[in-house]
């Protein structure tokens, strides 16, 4: 029999691959064109052409041996180096390869960091909307999770923020470019929760790390500029991953940078090494880190990501449906004029597959994937139309 915690875990299921599963079934029977599925954060744009020539040149010049044996736990050093310099260009931060471990993607990341830093029965603060996933990757190290309040605009609200801070928060976890509102925290918010945590560290006499999830860093809008989040807190603890900003969800690789102004720094860098092996990560991929690494300052169409983004959004407003404006990632949040669960089983009608956000601690909405091409977009508007008739809308 399975453990306690994989039952629960089965039962729970994860309500977006399930989605998935079923546009695959409805694709069958009425036929793939005529469904609209935005279930699922898959990337639509083309990988950058020069990931391409890297893999090429890189086995046309490296030793196989090298480029698919294993690595350090943490990585080809030439690769990290390279990641930190970028890092360093980029935002003036001060890392070396020291700092940088390459990861198989952000979730190992998360999870890494997570082993490395989380004793049973401490708590991760999350703010809502959060990727649903987190409340999963706590739990696999029988910690606790606490959630705090967004504002009206899902940005964090620094008073319940503060106030749900313990003696027992080892972890605050945030994601920006969010998934899934596609709100960008700013600098002031930012700047806050950094007071707040550092007044609550000589409060409580604990050391309180931040945790930045940034798969969706490089995607964002209307000329914002993606704030770093390290500026404002010295235990900031970054995981990345290449999936979004080059279309490499399927490569699975990332990595952590844990900076030297981070309490307890040098243990925690090599307890994450640790983490990642016993894990059962192992390493990351190690063509891929070679790959990436020559593909640095490379990123994906967002001009085109921002083409769906301005079209659905206006198109979804015409229809008379209430929808918050992404400033990055790939979501749209939609307000569901019904019941959420009914208004996505309404949907299935007119074959639109859509994401209930209760599971990420946003009920009332439904999460809109527009990481998918222009022209099932554009022709999924139809289909759309009758559902806000049906919903008596406009």
């Amino acid at each position: 029999m399975i453990s306690d915690k994989m039952r629960k875990n089965v039962e729970n299921g994860s309500q977006i691959r399930a989605m998935f599963r079923e546009g695959k079934e409805m694709a069958e029977k009425v036929g793939a064109e005529n469904v609209y599925d935005f279930t699922l954060g898959n990337p639509y744009t083309p990988t950058p052409a020069a990931f391409a020539d890297a893999i090429r040149t890189l086995l046309d010049t490296e030793d196989t041996t090298t480029l698919h044996g294993y690595t350090d736990n943490e990585g080809f050093p030439d690769v990290r180096q390279a990641i930190a310099d970028n890092l360093n260009k980029r935002f003036g931060s001060h890392y070396t390869a020291h700092n940088i471990l390459m990861t198989v993607g952000a979730a190992c990341a998360l999870n890494c960091i997570l082993k490395t830093l989380l004793n049973p029965g401490e708590q991760v603060l999350f703010i809502r909307p959060y990727f649903t996933e987190y409340r999963n990757y706590v739990g696999n190290f029988d910690a606790e999770y606490v959630e705090a309040a967004c504002d009206k605009d899902f940005m964090p609200d620094l008073a319940d923020f503060e106030a749900k801070i313990t003696p027992k928060t080892k972890v605050v976890l945030i994601n920006t470019p969010n998934n899934p509102s596609g709100v960008v925290y700013t600098p002031q918010v930012l700047k806050g929760m950094g007071e707040i945590l550092e007044k609550k560290e000589k409060e409580y006499g604990t050391d309180i790390y931040l945790v930045s999830d940034e798969p969706y860093r490089e995607l964002v809008y209307d000329g914002i500029t993606n704030p770093f989040v390290p500026d404002y807190y010295k235990n900031t603890i970054i995981c990345y991953s290449f999936s979004k900003s080059l279309s490499l969800p399927g490569e699975r690789i990332g990595y952590l940078a844990i900076p030297d102004e981070a309490a307890d720094s040098d243990m925690m860098i090599q307890a994450a090494s640790v983490a990642i092996r016993i894990l059962g990560f192992v390493n990351a991929p190690s063509l891929i880190q070679k790959a990436v690494a020559k593909c640095l300052d490379e990123k994906t169409d967002v001009a085109y990501y921002d083409r769906n983004r301005k079209f659905l959004y206006s198109h979804l407003k015409d229809l008379g449906f209430e929808c918050v404006m992404p400033q990055g990632a790939f979501y749209l949040l939609m307000k569901t004029p019904m019941e959420e669960a009914d208004f996505v089983g309404l949907a299935k009608k007119f074959h639109i597959l859509l994401v209930g956000t209760t599971s990420f601690g946003a009920p009332g909405y439904v999460r809109i994937a527009y990481c998918t091409s222009y022209e099932k977009i554009a022709a999924s508007m139809p289909a759309f139309e009758a559902l806000a008739k049906e919903c008596k809308l406009g």
